[in-house]
């Protein structure tokens, strides 16, 4: 699947030309609340989302022609980048009609739209130019998911990037946030239309310029929080260089990102029954997913060292399944249960040599864009999410089985082909401190803070202990068919929060 490029410094001189902002359509976010809680309760936020500049209609300024038609750039209005950004303007978005993307409240759903534009990415907005970022050492993210209109081949995704909270405005780049510029993930894309302000030709050379999608990468760390249809979910972190964006050339820039990344998917971790229709997370109901980012001294400027993930439905907290692979045990990301699980799938742990957990919190302190999107693979028609991925393994190796779907099921002419009926809905989206983004028996989907007097809910923890023989803190300690330890570190209380769940807190 991936191939290598060489890195290399690529630096966009600022010039007077700039990439500029449409006439023809107003550009309106639509709407979505959030919440940030701590133990005093949770605070409202009237944030809104913006639509990725990669699918706006990119037309001649002043005019309607478009600059870039078929993967092919406009000869004429962009003989080069700089040229190119001049010429050319990003309009607003018809966001219901065009791209199926419509909000109420706390709820953002996106509707799989066809056509010459194909699902959708959107960024949370802090106000109407500037991107909210997040910083989750030692915090938690919690939120609603509807997955069950999504079949195999889709993904509705939900992922924290290290984009500028500006959208990579500047001299060069007139549109900005406001019009969803900027992006930058662990799979250095290139298909981006531009990239700091300039276009992203093929081949320019200073001189001339061949037509086409760029040739240029743009990699950043990327932690995906929830990569998910109805049959198959993973959670992965993907640490690369650096805490922002960093521009690169060739096929997939490897040396730079980590793009395989550190991946948590139940059933590929030996667990076949613990996600999808029916299962223990049934995915024909909407999902409560929280997932917790532990620092290694419990504090919001430690080194991030654990990610939890846990579920909740109709009031019941579900811990993250175990992994049963052989050597690879635990249901929560460590840089050591990686290691682990590299091992065991014959995988290189380029995690660890690009810095692993530590590397990621450094793009969290410095503030990550919350990413919501819906799409479709061309690449491998997602079989590294939800079926046989054998990539240079024999395909009875462990860890090539993601999920159920077969893999003739996720080819994109066939899922476009019944995109009308294909949706995702997140919402209920809650940032805060451990253990305050909900309360136990809160019945998932329904928006409450939970019942008046129940204890508070936390990520499932592994019961990890200490020295001592006492689990750590927010690690399990009891529960119905839990055998751990039961005796909680000092400064830490075992707390029961359902009959199959205590956490010390």
């Amino acid at each position: 699947m991936f191939r290598t490029a060489a890195l290399v410094s690529f630096v966009f001189l600022a010039t007077a030309s700039a990439q500029q902002v449409g006439t023809s359509a107003a550009e309106t976010h639509p709407a979505l609340s959030y919440q940030t809680c701590t133990s005093s309760g949770c605070t409202n936020v009237a944030g809104s989302v913006t639509l990725d500049s990669n699918w706006r209609w990119v037309h001649n300024v002043g005019g309607y022609t478009n600059c870039y038609t078929g993967n092919q750039w406009d000869a004429t209005l962009c003989p080069d980048p700089a040229t190119c950004a001049k010429n050319c303007a990003l309009d607003g978005a018809d966001y219901s009609g065009t791209y199926g993307i419509t909000s109420s409240g706390s709820a953002l759903t996106l509707a799989f739209k066809t056509g010459s534009n194909v699902g959708s990415r959107v960024y949370l907005m802090k106000d109407d130019s500037t991107y909210e970022t997040f910083n989750l050492l030692n915090k938690e993210f919690t939120m609603d998911v509807d997955v069950s209109k999504l079949p195999c081949g889709l993904n509705g995704a939900v992922y924290f990037s290290a984009m500028s909270a500006n959208g990579d405005a500047s001299s060069t780049n007139a549109a900005g946030a406001k019009y969803g510029t900027g992006y930058c993930d662990s799979q250095c894309p290139h298909d981006l239309k531009f990239i700091q302000g300039q276009a992203n030709i093929i081949g320019w050379n200073g001189t001339s310029a061949n037509s086409g999608t760029g040739s240029i990468g743009a990699c950043c760390s990327e932690m995906d929080i929830w990569e998910a249809n109805s049959i198959s979910e993973a959670v992965t972190p993907h640490p690369c260089t650096g805490t922002g964006i960093t521009a690169c050339t060739g096929s997939t820039c490897t040396s730079t990102c980590d793009q395989a990344g550190c991946d948590f998917n139940s059933y590929r971790m030996g667990n076949t029954t613990f996600y999808g229709p029916g299962m223990t997370v049934d995915t024909t109901k909407p999902i409560t997913v929280v997932t917790q980012f532990l620092t290694s001294d419990n504090t919001t400027t430690g080194s991030l060292s654990e990610i939890r993930r846990f579920y909740v439905q109709n009031g019941v907290v579900i811990p993250n399944s175990q992994s049963t692979i052989a050597g690879v045990s635990g249901n929560s990301i460590t840089d050591s249960w990686c290691a682990a699980q590299k091992t065991a799938f014959g995988d290189t742990n380029t995690f660890q040599s690009l810095g692993g957990l530590k590397q990621l919190g450094a793009a969290f302190a410095k503030g990550m864009v919350l990413v919501l999107s819906i799409w479709d693979d061309y690449a491998v028609n997602m079989l590294w999410l939800d079926s046989d991925y054998p990539t240079n393994k024999d395909a009875s190796a462990p860890g090539v089985k993601r999920g159920t779907c077969a893999t003739t099921s996720g080819v994109p002419a066939d899922v476009e082909a019944n995109g009308g009926s294909i949706s995702v809905t997140y919402s209920n989206i809650k940032v805060g401190d451990i253990g305050t983004t909900f309360k136990a028996g809160q019945s998932s989907g329904s928006g409450s803070s939970g019942s008046s007097g129940s204890s508070t809910s936390t990520a499932s923890g592994s019961g990890s202990t200490g020295s001592s023989g006492s689990v750590a803190k927010y690690g399990q300690c009891g529960g119905t068919g839990y055998a751990g330890a039961t005796t909680c570190a000092s400064g830490s209380t075992c707390t029961v929060l359902n009959p199959y769940y205590s956490q010390c807190l």
